[in-house]
């Protein structure tokens, strides 16, 4: 074991190193959720699979636990590890676009705002995550929601292969012709399995010009629109992507006074076609109310992506749940806590359900529930580490109190660190039972653990 003051050198790694003295380490190990403030020994910035694969060998040789940073947007932190070596993939971001077959290979340190711009430049995109700055890396490996997903399913829904580098130092391919069982398990099944250093992605053809936007109401309207959205929304052409937002909006004059800088109702529309199109397929939806505000217009998928308000360093609490159904009751539940949020950025995210993506097969990769109606996300973030206690039980106040009408099913990305029940009830018993198979044949040591964790066969 190595000690802390000692200067690593890492043999045949081309990087950058970050050891604790280094003038860089503190901005190298922070993470997007503020709560974090863990300590590797050592940060190995790889620029290369090569460099991953050198890096790994340091930590085994050296028997230092592991944490992969892509992103770090993980509201776990779990990006860095305490005492240990973070494999940092931000010197990763190469992407070659080939246009004409529609595909790209894409490197593992990529965000999605650099990956976006990318393809976009050839009129094309995948599902990606909906904040920029969020990596390529967690949300593809964690299945991967976005606006584009009623229309092309999840991130991993439309990988043709990764590049892996597997806990004993190999470099694989993963597909469906290449390690087939791999390829199922990293498609959802998070980094369990190794460190993926490139991504091959199908792309879609999208308008340069789209129709998207929000619809703003006053907070008292927000069980009538919850309802209305809940009725209206299933029957829309895949095309829609959408959601709505228990939030407060900021103090800009973009919003008219009754909702300015108060909590509010956000009913985001983004239609993946033609503008016209879009217009006719989103009237009904945008008809109800009227809204206090309609900032539904032209956009382009670059700049819709970069609409997500982002707080990085803030203290971030999150959880989630799927739900097949939000009967009135539960709407009236949502809406009392629209009332009284928790922060001025707590926001209550109902991503709904349907198109394409509930209708791939359930087994055809590892990413747990397709059919649910709506996918819940329960955030909040503040700046005062004195408020943690009372931020975080408030938001799983509301979170337990929608629990009678969930699944029992959870999207992985949108929670933290809630145990290992959680994680099992995410794929169900069938699914888990395969990914653990899988995990005693890639990682039978169980070397990558600081993830949401499937432990191998035998170990818990």
């Amino acid at each position: 074991m190595i000690e802390a003051e000692t200067i690593p050198r890492i043999d045949g790694f081309q990087g950058t190193l970050f050891d604790r003295g280094h003038p860089g380490y503190d901005e190298a190990r922070r993470v997007y959720n503020g709560m974090f403030d863990r300590r590797p020994l050592l940060v190995a910035r790889c620029s290369s699979a090569d460099d991953v694969i050198a890096a790994l060998a340091y930590a085994r040789r050296e028997r230092l636990p592991v944490s992969v940073y892509g992103g770090g947007h993980a509201v776990t932190g779990l990006a860095v590890c305490d005492d240990g070596l973070c494999v940092d993939l931000r010197g990763m971001k190469s992407i070659a676009v080939d246009p004409v077959a529609r595909t790209c290979r894409a490197e593992a340190g990529l965000t999605w705002g650099e990956f976006d711009q990318a393809t976009a430049a050839h009129g094309l995109a995948v599902t990606g995550g909906r904040a920029t700055s969020t990596g390529i890396s967690g949300l593809a490996l964690g299945s991967g929601s976005g606006w584009l997903e009623r229309k092309m399913g999840f991130t991993c829904d439309n990988l043709i292969k990764v590049e892996l580098v597997t806990a004993d130092g190999r470099e694989v391919v993963a597909s469906e012709i290449e390690n087939p069982d791999l390829f199922w398990g990293v498609r959802g099944g998070g980094g369990n399995f190794g460190v993926v250093t490139a991504f091959h992605f199908r792309l879609m053809q999208l308008p340069a010009r789209l129709l998207g936007g929000a619809l703003v109401y006053p907070v008292e309207m927000a069980a009538e629109v919850i309802r209305n959205f809940r009725d209206v929304f299933p029957g829309a052409p895949d095309e829609v992507g959408g959601a709505i937002s228990l939030t407060s909006t900021p103090d800009a004059p973009i919003f008219p006074s009754s909702v300015r800088g108060r909590a509010a109702v956000l009913v985001h529309l983004l239609y993946a076609g033609e503008y016209e199109a879009g217009e006719l397929a989103t009237a009904a939806i945008r008809a109800f109310g009227p809204p206090a505000a309609d900032l539904v217009g032209p956009t382009s998928y670059v700049q819709y992506q970069a609409t997500t308000p982002l707080f990085p360093g803030s203290r971030n609490y999150w959880t989630a749940d799927f739900y097949d159904d939000l009967p009135d009751e539960a709407v009236d539940t949502l809406a009392a806590a629209a009332r009284d949020p928790i922060s001025p950025h707590t926001n209550i995210f109902i991503a709904p359900g349907g198109g394409y993506a509930s209708r791939i097969p359930e087994d055809a990769n590892a990413f747990g529930e397709r059919r649910a109606l709506f996918n819940i996300h329960f955030l909040a973030s503040w700046q005062d580490a004195s408020f943690d206690a009372e931020g975080t039980r408030r938001i799983k106040a509301v979170s337990t109190a929608m629990k009678p009408w969930s699944t029992g099913r959870v999207y992985l990305n949108y929670i933290g660190n809630e145990g290992q029940a959680r994680i099992d009830n995410a794929f169900g018993p069938t699914k888990m039972a395969r990914l653990r198979e899988l995990k005693t044949k890639w990682d039978p040591e169980n070397f990558f653990r600081n993830n949401q964790n499937i432990s191998p066969t035998g170990q818990r």
